[in-house]
């Protein structure tokens, strides 16, 4: 069951107009770094080199609906694979190299490099930040940077050129976007 106040959170985040600069379909993937499951540095080209690559932009392992969405997006692993595209997920959370596997990469973006690159880091308003520390989350700790800054969560289908495929930053629909409706682009040439 989703917390309380997670829908007066997403009406917050809405509000703040973040996703506006967020890297867009047909935009240059940004450079930077994440950090592996160990805690090793990852180039972000390197994510994309070999092939394209499904990145899913999440908030932490402590967020019910990013978990359900992860869980989502692994039981489409082998379909993703098939079609050859890699998926990873990236959260600011710090590394864990003993947190749940979901069958593909989780990287950690503490700095928010990745966030910021792509344009979707945000810090909290004030309400935001009443809300998620009155149930028990703090953002500064987890995340291990001291800040109340956030990726929205989001999609991207980056190719081997570093080119943004396909984009889905939450707040773009109200339905939201499934593994499958991405796969249905990928498979059709929208991606």
């Amino acid at each position: 069951m989703p917390w309380p106040g997670l829908d007066r959170a997403a009406e917050l985040l809405r509000s703040t107009g973040v996703g506006e600069h967020a890297r867009r379909t047909g935009d240059r993937a940004p450079s930077g770094h994440v950090l592996d499951r160990q805690g090793g540095r990852v180039r972000l080209p390197d994510l994309w080199r070999d092939g394209p690559v499904v990145m899913l932009f999440f908030r932490g392992g402590w967020c019910r609906t990013c978990d359900l969405q992860l869980r989502a997006w692994r039981r489409q692993r082998d379909a993703l694979a098939a079609l050859g595209f890699r998926l990873v997920a990236v959260s600011p959370q710090q590394p864990d190299p003993q947190g749940e596997c979901f069958g593909f990469d989780l990287l950690s973006d503490p700095d928010l490099a990745a966030a910021n690159g792509f344009g979707i880091a945000f810090t909290l308003p004030p309400d935001a930040v009443d809300l998620y520390a009155a149930n028990g989350i703090d953002i500064p700790v987890l995340n291990g940077n001291g800040l109340w800054v956030l990726p929205i969560p989001a999609v991207y289908v980056v190719g081997a050129d570093g080119v943004v495929r396909f984009a889905y930053v939450e707040g773009d629909s109200p339905e939201g976007v499934r593994p499958e409706d991405v796969l249905v682009a990928m498979t059709t040439g929208v991606a």
